[in-house]
């Protein structure tokens, strides 16, 4: 049989022996929690970090959502990959137009509705939806500015639902990309930048844009003054998200270039605004040419734009 002696662990030896010269010192037990002094932990989380991870959505409840509700993801040439970007209720769609068209001032968009699960649903159709909104309201705007004038003969015009879907849909994909890829390359260079990724961004633009949706429909009043103060409303309410939803990722950045960045954001989105609205609704008016009106006996009856009919020119009888 091993000697008592022999039973014993040499780690509790070599304990017992520090103990012996250091009397003074500390033991930390297994089962009580460690402890961080006061003072090391101020220093270890600055005054004011929190608040700014709260509003950029960086903070440890953000990474344990999505570590929660992480799957492995399916290769980007199966039909389950983009799967994953319509998986959206309508409960959420609402909610999420809900926050673009009633923005929370200090509240950021993408913390508070997209970044649980980004889509492109919404977006999606919010630009078709306003792809048609401003082609028929343009071209029934352009029918009651004329309506009554006997020189005008209504025309649809089908090219305007072309160029409108060219003209958001660019908007909604083209500057989203370069705002991700300026983000990214400003976070290689400054490190406490927060970078959104290119779906959240996406969904950014595209849910802001539903403002425009019953704007162009307000846009058929046939006065140009109402039509540029809600031009100017809708302006100010879908900035106002992009402005609360950036700002705070470039602010940390140098001032010039935090402010230049956000001053281009809302630039861009302004001349979509007027855009729209002074070539779909407030063109100039064009000089119709008068209607050719066949005559009984052969001939023809020209009518001027004033409305005055001509004397028949009748061939002489030989």
């Amino acid at each position: 049989m091993a000697a008592a002696d022999d039973l014993k662990f040499q780690e509790f030896d070599d304990a017992a022996n520090l103990l012996a010269a250091n009397p003074g010192a500390t033991t930390i037990s297994i089962d009580e929690p460690v402890q961080i002094p006061k003072n090391q932990r101020s220093r270890l989380q600055e005054p004011g970090r929190e608040e700014d991870d709260e509003l950029l959505g960086t903070d440890d409840s953000d990474k344990t959502e999505l570590l929660a509700g992480q799957k492995k993801s399916a290769p980007f040439w199966t039909f389950d990959y983009y799967q994953t970007f319509f998986d959206v209720d309508t409960y959420q769609v609402l909610d999420r137009i809900k926050g673009s068209v009633f923005p929370v001032p200090g509240k950021n968009f993408v913390r508070l509705y997209i970044r649980s699960n980004p889509d492109l649903y919404g977006p999606f159709w919010i630009c078709a939806t306003l792809v048609f909104t401003i082609a028929v309201s343009g071209n029934l705007s352009n029918f009651f500015i004329h309506l009554g004038k006997p020189t005008y003969h209504y025309v649809p015009e089908f090219r305007k639902v072309s160029i409108a879907a060219t003209t958001i849909y660019a908007y909604a994909w083209l500057v989203p990309l370069a705002l991700w890829g300026f983000l990214m390359w400003r976070n290689s260079k400054v490190m406490n930048i927060v970078s959104y990724s290119f779906l959240e961004i996406v969904c950014v633009y595209g849910y802001s844009l539903f403002v425009y949706i019953p704007t162009a429909m307000l846009w058929i009043i046939p006065e140009r003054v109402v039509r540029w103060v809600l031009m100017m409303f809708s302006l100010c309410l879908s900035g106002s998200v992009l402005v609360m939803t950036f700002w705070p990722a470039v602010r940390d950045d140098n001032r010039r270039i935090a402010l230049a960045t956000v001053g281009t954001i809302i630039l861009l989105h302004a001349l979509l605004s007027v855009g729209c609205l002074a070539y779909f609704f407030d063109a100039p008016e064009v000089d119709f040419p008068a209607p050719i009106i066949p005559a009984h006996n052969g001939t023809t009856v020209i009518t001027k734009s004033v409305s005055k009919v001509t004397t028949p020119v009748s061939p002489s009888v030989q």
